[in-house]
């Protein structure tokens, strides 16, 4: 059975990445916002810096959604579920509209918005280009007719003259509607580093730099236009089946790291450790001379590599972080956890200390060392066993991994909880250090249907820790 609901809903793609969707997103979401509507935001694929930008420019929880990694039907029901309450919502895809993996777009922004029947808004790059932006709308009009592509802002816009131009022959060639031209504005720019954008965690302006994102894109785009498209957007038939809501008393209690230098956490991911019985306490390695008391440790990604001086100095939390996973505190640790619980962290001509757990050295490279989506089959070593197993075979693990590191120098002896069969992992053929109660990998998990690594590690926690779960009363 499925229920329809009426949600307004729009999805931004562009040509091709780099054509500025990301800062046209944040400032819409901004400038809506201060229309006050409530905006819930989405991201296409994994991606964690996005995410934060539009979370922080909404004020809510922005969320990913995944054909690699979710159930068709999984889409549709995250998507219903974060905005019913919402009066507008936008999703923001990854690349360009056609792109994706397989040769059929059957995992590409077009796929997701005919799955979400969203109506699209291009965001085309005209640096260089007058005239030629009519063939490609036309194009891409013409490649999938159930694809509704709504409107289009044309961005990096030269001057009053260029912009003339691209109106006259957006206007002239084609049936669709122009609704902005974003001049090129260096107030719209985000720094940039390895991993992508500057996160919003990182930067001590980025409120100010949203609201002007906002002032910027809402005086330049048609807000009216956006929301009346958003507006048009057919009910949505929404699957029934969905996992259960029933939570359990939070009685254990993990410690989260985050600060500038983690910052890389799904908030499903966050709602799964929480429904499973999880408190999240959050402590930064920057900051904190101390852990707070805990069952447990959260160690996400992030960047460890650019903090790793300030880290390294704050070595009484570094000591005792060691020696908590020493004696047997549970711990799990992904990517930029996994640097950091390392011997030493090597970049630009500088090595500092970190927290010795895993012995090994983590060496920055100038490219990717692994880069996209992976697939793991755990060993017989992982150390959360599944006590439900899914239709699917359990072991099979579905994730992503994004990493300019590598790990050196590990003993030949190390215990690993997966099997690389796609990707890169530690090193090519193996992912997830396994050391007495600590898996850490450079693999970043999400938990969903097919695999819901939180309620899996809650579980483990909860069992070496002896406590009982408590199941919520129905008051």
């Amino acid at each position: 059975m499925a229920s329809e609901r009426t949600m307004h809903r729009l999805l931004i793609s562009a040509a091709h990445k780099s054509s500025g969707k990301t800062t046209v997103s944040i400032g819409l979401v901004q400038a809506l916002s201060a229309r006050g509507l409530k905006v819930q935001t989405f991201k296409k694929g994994p991606d964690y810096i996005d995410p934060m930008w539009l979370s922080a420019a909404s004020g809510r929880a922005c969320r990913n959604l995944d054909f690699y990694l979710m159930q068709r039907e999984e889409i549709q029901r995250t998507f219903a579920q974060h905005s019913q309450d919402a009066d507008l919502s936008l999703i923001e895809g990854n690349k360009g509209l056609y792109d994706g993996l397989e040769l059929d777009g059957s995992n590409s922004n077009a796929a997701l918005a005919k799955l979400l029947h969203a109506p699209v808004v291009l965001v085309l790059d005209t640096r260089g280009v007058i005239r030629g932006v009519a063939p490609l709308l036309l194009g891409y009009q013409a490649f999938d007719r159930e694809v509704q592509i709504a409107g289009v802002i044309l961005n990096h816009v030269g001057g009053s003259r260029h912009e003339a131009k691209l109106r006259a022959v957006v206007e002239h060639y084609t049936d669709i509607p122009v609704l902005g031209m974003v001049q090129s504005n260096k107030a719209l720019n985000i720094d940039e580093r390895h991993l992508g954008l500057m996160p919003a965690n990182e930067t001590q302006i980025a409120a100010q730099h949203i609201a002007e994102m906002g002032r910027i894109i809402g005086n330049q785009v048609d807000l009216d236009k956006i929301i009346a498209i958003a507006q048009s957007a057919p009910p949505l038939a929404i699957p029934s089946t969905a996992r259960s809501t029933k939570k359990i008393v939070s009685n254990i209690r993990i410690g989260i790291a985050q600060d500038a230098a983690f910052g890389f956490y799904y908030a499903d991911d966050l709602d799964a450790l929480r429904a499973a019985g999880a408190e999240l306490v959050p402590f930064s390695p920057l900051r904190d001379t101390k852990l707070p008391a805990v069952d447990a440790l959260f160690l996400g990604g992030g960047f460890p590599e650019v903090f790793a001086r300030e880290l390294a100095d704050n070595q009484s939390l570094r000591n005792e972080i060691h020696d908590s996973i020493e004696t047997g505190l549970p711990a799990y640790a992904e990517c930029g956890g996994l640097m950091y619980l390392a011997r030493s962290i090597s970049w630009h001509g500088e090595k500092h200390t970190m927290a010795g757990v895993i012995p090994g050295d983590v060496v920055m490279h100038e490219k990717p060392v692994g880069r996209g989506y992976v697939r793991l089959k755990e060993t017989e070593n992982f150390p959360w066993p599944s006590t439900q197993p899914s239709q699917d075979d359990p072991q099979i693990v579905m994730a992503h991994e994004f990493h300019y590191s590598s790990l050196e120098h590990l003993p030949p002896d190390m215990i690993y909880a997966y099997e690389v069969q796609r990707g890169y992992g530690v090193n090519g053929t193996h992912d997830g250090i396994v050391y007495k109660n600590l898996l850490a990998a450079y693999t970043h998990l999400r938990s969903l249907d097919n695999y819901n690594w939180a309620a899996r590690f809650v579980e483990r926690v909860r069992h070496l820790m002896n406590i009982q779960p408590r199941a919520r009363s129905a008051s």
